[in-house]
Formats: structure tokens, C-alpha cells, sequence
């Protein structure tokens, strides 16, 4: 069994199993207003699994940006919640138990982080404010070909430059790949290379690229269950102000590495997991009707739920613990990458499950694809091949898992 459980910051490392009756409180505030709020159509369209647009996305976005809920780990100054660890963890199991979507990460979680940190007083104000409110779609330019858990061997250029009218800017050229809902973004946040004679990681610059700058082309990438969730974006003489460079020349490589540790941290997806894994039982207690009864009542099948569900325990502990360093004042260190791990791993062992308990009912479903021969057998077996195939991506993104393994092996263990 997962039990609810909340940092105890009182103690050491402690764990408490209980709710105060104030988070009790906290978390029916936060059941009932999901349940009167979340937007009617986009639960039909997510019922439905039909492919959700950009104005989908930002709707349950700007309702939580209304009610002041749309940044909740964000300095309570630019409008974050002042929420206690407990209560974030209330908030994304709430979250995952109404199948809410989460704000998207790559504004709020990802580059904003490093605007408020990094940014000057004047970015940050023309920034934040469209990022909390859901009125700017922001996208990642981080990987290219050839350079993505190697990420420190980029070769996006930006060269600087004074034009006529005395401004300086950063004429950039070069590819990004897997540049995920780039079809959809305003904004982007970019790495890339402003000094090609110094060290790879010494020669990176974090810039900030109004999608709609003449130069910029989007081009998309179907993925593998058949979905546009990815595209390559090519930047050709692309002309970037200077006052769009976030912290010093040739220095991004530290606000790259703040943003991964954020992005790592958030993937883990403890509460969706835990979400999915109820489902999973659900769906292989049920007796299909040439199945011979139900696959959970196979020992073999039972044994690997089991194990699993012993895995995500370990794993909520393992984040909870985090959100306790992070209200303590620590950001996320190392251990994110042993979020990311466990995290995507146990991701892909849920949709491997999944795709076992539809068996051949799962099969002829793929959403999106041109081949898509529609949905067959019980509700609970659509989609979930689609969700196998986009699921082979996560120990990939955000680091290989490979490389996270490297960083704690050096960071972790001094090895």
C-alpha cells in the first residue's frame, strides 16, 4: 500500500504518516475547487483523447493563475503560494487523482526558475508575469543532433554584433531537435555557443528567442505512437537582442545546469504514477471475455505489480524528502538525477504492464497515426499503445538516464 505521507521538518528526516488537520483542510480546499473548476470541455477532449490545442492548455492554466495557484514553488514576490512541502505534495496528488493536466513545465518550472534567479530586476518583471498568468507559450532549445545528453558539445552559434541603429545583438544560426510543443511557442529559451575557441562548457550563453523572429522554422517530427508533441526548429540569421541574455556572455552553462536540475525533479512524476498504477489494477482485476479470468489473479503478473508498487513507495519518499530540502532553502542537487531514474523507469514499467494486461486489444490502437484502425475491446485498453511508444522517450530526455547514473556516481559517491 502507497500511504500519504508529508515531511515533518520538525525533526530530522523525519516522516510523518499523518495529515495535520490543517493540510486535511488544505486538501479538500484543493479537491473541491479541481472538481468545480476544471474546464468541462478540455476533460471531454482529454475523455476522449483527442489532441489538445494551445488554447486547451493555457484554459485550466489561467484559471489557476486567477486563483493565484499557477507557481506554487515560485518566490511568493512574483506570485507563488508560500506553500508548505506537504502541501505541494497535496497538490500534485489531488492533481493526478481528478486526471487534471499539470501547468505545463517549461515556462513556470523550467525557465523561470532561471530568470528569477539569474535575471535582472527588468527581466524578470517583463518576463514572469506572462509565464505565471498562461499568456506566453514557452518551448526548450536545448539538444541538436549530435549533442544532446552531450549537451556541452552544442554548435548553435551567436555571433554579437552592433548594428545601425547602435544596438548590440546575436546573429544565431543553427538547429535544435525534440523541441517539444514548439508548434505552439511564443518564447523560447536557447543554449547557445558565443565563444567556439573556449571550452565547451565555458563558451555557452542562455538566450531568450521571441519564436516569431524572422529566421526561426518549426518543422515537425511525428513520433513513434504517431503524435506532433516534437519538432526540429532551425534558427537561420536569426537576430537577438543582447538584453535578452539571461546572467553573463559565455556563462549559460549555469543557468543550464539550474534549469536540468529543476527539469529532472519534475519528470520523476511520482503522483501521476501512483495514479496510473491504480488504474493498472483496476484494469487487470477485470475479467476479459477471452481471457480465461483476470490477469491480476496470475501470480507472475501480481508479483511484478507488487514490485513495482514497492519501487514508487520508495520513490514518494525519496521526493518528499526533496521538497523538504527545497523548504528548507537547498534547490534541488543530485539527487534529481535519482529522481529522473527511478522516476522514468518505473514510467515505462507502468505502460509495460499496461501493454500486457491489453494484450492484443492494445494492439491496433495508436492515436493519431494514419494507420489508426480505430479503438477495439474494453475503454480501459485505448490508448495504450500510444502511451507505450511516447513512454520509450522519458529515460532519454531531460539527461539520459545513463549520463544521470554518471553525475551521481561523481557527485554522490566521489567515485
Amino acid at each position: 500500500m502507497v500511504f500519504p505521507c508529508r515531511p515533518d521538518l520538525q525533526g530530522k528526516d523525519a516522516v510523518n504518516l499523518d495529515f495535520s488537520p490543517q493540510d486535511v483542510a488544505f486538501r479538500d480546499q484543493v479537491r473541491t475547487f479541481i472538481a468545480e473548476n476544471y474546464p468541462d470541455a478540455l476533460r471531454g477532449k482529454q475523455d476522449n483523447e483527442e489532441a489538445l490545442t494551445k488554447e486547451d492548455y493555457f484554459s485550466w492554466h489561467r484559471i489557476l493563475a486567477k486563483q493565484g495557484w499557477s507557481a506554487p514553488s515560485w518566490p511568493v514576490e512574483w506570485g507563488g503560494t508560500g506553500w508548505t512541502p506537504t502541501q505541494k505534495y497535496i497538490w500534485s496528488e489531488e492533481l493526478a487523482k481528478a486526471d487534471a493536466l499539470p501547468v505545463l513545465p517549461f515556462g513556470v518550472n523550467m525557465v523561470a526558475p532561471v530568470i528569477y534567479t539569474f535575471g535582472t530586476q527588468e527581466q524578470k518583471e517583463r518576463f514572469l508575469p506572462g509565464i505565471r498568468d498562461g499568456l506566453v507559450w514557452w518551448c526548450q532549445g536545448y539538444s541538436e543532433p549530435g549533442a544532446g545528453s552531450d549537451l556541452a558539445s552544442l554548435k548553435t552559434k551567436a555571433e554579437r554584433i552592433k548594428a545601425d541603429d547602435g544596438h548590440e545583438y546575436y546573429i544565431v544560426n543553427g538547429q535544435k531537435t525534440w523541441t517539444t510543443l514548439a508548434q505552439f511557442a511564443d518564447w523560447g529559451f536557447f543554449l547557445v555557443r558565443t565563444d567556439p575557441d573556449a571550452k565547451p562548457q565555458s563558451g555557452i550563453s542562455f538566450l531568450l528567442i521571441d519564436m516569431k523572429t524572422p529566421g526561426i522554422e518549426v518543422r515537425r517530427i511525428t513520433t513513434l505512437e504517431g503524435g506532433h508533441e516534437v519538432n526540429e526548429v532551425w534558427l537561420d540569421n536569426v537576430k537577438v537582442p543582447v538584453e535578452n541574455r539571461i546572467y553573463e556572455e559565455n556563462k549559460g552553462w549555469t543557468c543550464a545546469k539550474a534549469l536540468l536540475l529543476h527539469e529532472r525533479s519534475g519528470i520523476a512524476g511520482v503522483a501521476r504514477s501512483k495514479r496510473n498504477l491504480e488504474r493498472l489494477r483496476q484494469f487487470s482485476s477485470t475479467e476479459l471475455a477471452d481471457a480465461g479470468g483476470p490477469l491480476l489473479a496470475d501470480a507472475f503478473f501480481k508479483r511484478k505489480v507488487a514490485e513495482l508498487e514497492i519501487d514508487l513507495t520508495a520513490l514518494e519518499y525519496t521526493e518528499l524528502r526533496t521538497l523538504a530540502g527545497e523548504s528548507a532553502g537547498k534547490g534541488p542537487g543530485p539527487e534529481s538525477s535519482i529522481l529522473k531514474i527511478k522516476g522514468t523507469e518505473i514510467q515505462q514499467r507502468l505502460t509495460d504492464l499496461a501493454l500486457e494486461a491489453a494484450g492484443h486489444y492494445g494492439a491496433p490502437y495508436l492515436r493519431e497515426a494514419p494507420h489508426n484502425l480505430g479503438a477495439v475491446g474494453p475503454d480501459a485498453a485505448h490508448g495504450v499503445a500510444g502511451a507505450y511508444f511516447n513512454n520509450r522517450k522519458t529515460s532519454i530526455y531531460g539527461g539520459s538516464n545513463e549520463i544521470q547514473r554518471n553525475i551521481i556516481a561523481k557527485v554522490v559517491l566521489g567515485l
